[in-house]
């Protein structure tokens, strides 16, 4: 029940901030391997591209991928959630009764990292789908799926069931540094909160401080992952499956690095932020509640 619990909160999150996950993704990919002022610029910052595929795309536009949206933060987050859960309510997190900075991130990277192998070819779909556009304001490689079956069975019939996980070698330790750094700062928060006796104990209030709290960290230690991630899920391939831009993610994070300097891998920050900040605080809430709903 823990992995359901799990992956029933961060679906509820997804219905909320999908439309900011596709900004992101169509931000991370622009300009890609390009330095700045030699492309052009769709999306100036996060509210100019929420309008600009509004009203170009449509708003389903702004829907794009929300079916493996939610199907990947069921399992991926269930797992993710469901298993750090199960490590904690076994006590390995936890040195003499209170929670221990290192034994907590460790939890927070392996169940991230379970968590992201298993979701991998459903983020992999999501990303083609989410950056499919008008051509007008088209940013990255474009795929032609028909929808979220279509382009599993398509990757799968041109590249094998290894084609469903290309792209994992950026999931693993995008999601590990993600997890790592949101679990162990919730619990860590979320005792540092109950602490201060500003709320009452198990009030939603000391969930919801905690989740702010870790947003914030999530974005900062996230974001390079993630635009290392988003490219490698979205590059083109030749017809081994082999991407045509990038060897892997070692590769992909320097030629980043090297063509659009630092601000290259911070790319969409604000819609990342926009994006994981709210995500992680309404997942947080939703998986703490329904937690303690469910073990009361």
């Amino acid at each position: 029940m823990d992995f359901v619990l799990g992956g029933v909160a961060a679906c509820g999150a997804c219905l909320f901030t999908n439309p900011l996950e596709v900004v992101k993704t169509r931000m991370q990919l622009q300009g890609e391997l390009k330095s700045r002022g030699t492309y052009q610029v769709y999306y100036r910052n996060v509210f100019h591209a929420f309008y600009t595929i509004g009203k170009i795309d449509g708003l389903p536009g702004l829907q794009k991928g929300l079916v493996p949206g939610l199907v990947y933060q069921f399992f991926m987050n269930g797992v993710r959630l469901g298993s750090y859960a199960t490590i904690e309510s076994l006590g390995y997190i936890h040195t003499d009764g209170r929670v221990s900075a290192a034994k907590s991130t460790l939890a927070g990277a392996v169940a991230g990292v379970v968590g992201a192998v298993m979701g991998s070819p459903i983020y992999l779909v999501k990303t083609h789908l989410q950056c499919q556009s008008t051509s007008s304001i088209a940013v990255g490689h474009q795929y032609k799926h028909q929808g979220m079956m279509h382009a599993l069975l398509a990757i799968y019939r041109q590249h094998g069931i290894l084609g469903l996980w290309r792209g994992a070698s950026a999931a693993v330790p995008r999601v590990s540094v993600g997890s790592a750094a949101q679990l162990s700062t919730f619990s860590a928060s979320k005792e540092l909160v109950t602490d201060t006796q500003l709320f009452s104990e198990g009030s939603w209030l000391i969930a919801l401080s905690a989740g702010m709290i870790s947003s914030v960290v999530v974005v900062l230690a996230m974001t390079p992952f993630d635009v290392v991630s988003t490219r490698l899920y979205n590059q083109p391939v030749d017809y081994l499956g082999k991407g045509i831009l990038y060897r892997g993610f070692v590769d992909c994070f320097s030629k980043t690095l090297k063509n659009e300097g630092m601000t290259g891998l911070y790319k969409g920050l604000g819609a990342s932020y926009f994006r994981l900040g709210p995500h992680t605080i309404i997942s947080l809430v939703f998986w703490n509640e329904l937690y303690a709903l469910y073990h009361n």
